[in-house]
């Protein structure tokens, strides 16, 4: 859809579909195989993802990984699991007792690796057990990446803990890495997908998308 040129009556006719496509362009930026069939192309954030977490294995880390999209965990997963790295990995469908099993099985140290959905995991949890956090993608909304971060840094934390937050070069993200300061009441609406959507103004998606 081209949005550029589009007047006020036609963004409000689609602003739903703009919204869907904020959405699709940050997926993309994770891996275009979150979108496209069949994909068999690469990813750089998902390769150097991968290439952060062997380095961490190598020296020993504890990791806590947050996307917001459970198909980037599945592919992460299945990345680790390819070079032999074993991981926890934590979804709103996990059941409340696995889901303690494995809070206690990553703070005992028994895999390094703890995947887990932002929507899921970033509140109500203690993992101690963790000396570095990464973001996948960016949530527009600090608090919500706040949130997560905490879940290391808990009573009980002995370790400095180093957080990661990840952005793919010439994309949407580095647009929202940049209003993240200047929007920060705006942000949790365009990433939530189902909240209040008519409250994004035409102004302010023409901003996001660089178009004005």
């Amino acid at each position: 859809m081209k949005i550029k040129g589009l007047s006020g009556h036609e963004f409000v006719k689609n602003k739903l579909a703009i919204l869907a496509g904020l959405t699709r362009l940050r997926q993309i930026c994770d891996t275009p195989a979150l979108y496209v069939d069949d994909y068999q192309g690469g990813s750089g954030k998902l390769e150097q993802l991968l290439d952060l977490l062997q380095e961490a294995a190598d020296n020993g880390r504890h990791v806590l990984i947050f996307s917001q999209f459970t198909k980037m965990l599945d592919q992460l997963q299945a990345g680790l699991q390819a070079v032999g790295l074993t991981n926890l990995m934590l979804q709103g469908n996990t059941k409340p007792k696995e889901r303690l099993a494995m809070v206690d099985a990553f703070n005992a140290g028994e895999k390094p690796f703890f995947l887990i959905s932002l929507k899921a995991g970033g509140t109500g949890l203690n993992l101690t057990g963790a000396d570095m956090v990464i973001l996948v993608d960016l949530w527009w909304n600090p608090a919500v990446e706040d949130q997560a971060i905490a879940r290391a840094h808990r009573i009980g934390q002995k370790h400095q803990v180093d957080v990661y937050r990840l952005i793919t070069k010439g994309t949407i993200e580095e647009q929202i890495a940049k209003l993240q300061a200047q929007k920060r009441a705006l942000v949790d609406q365009v990433l939530a997908g189902t909240q209040d959507k008519g409250s994004l103004t035409n102004e302010e998606i023409k901003l996001i998308l660089g178009v004005q």
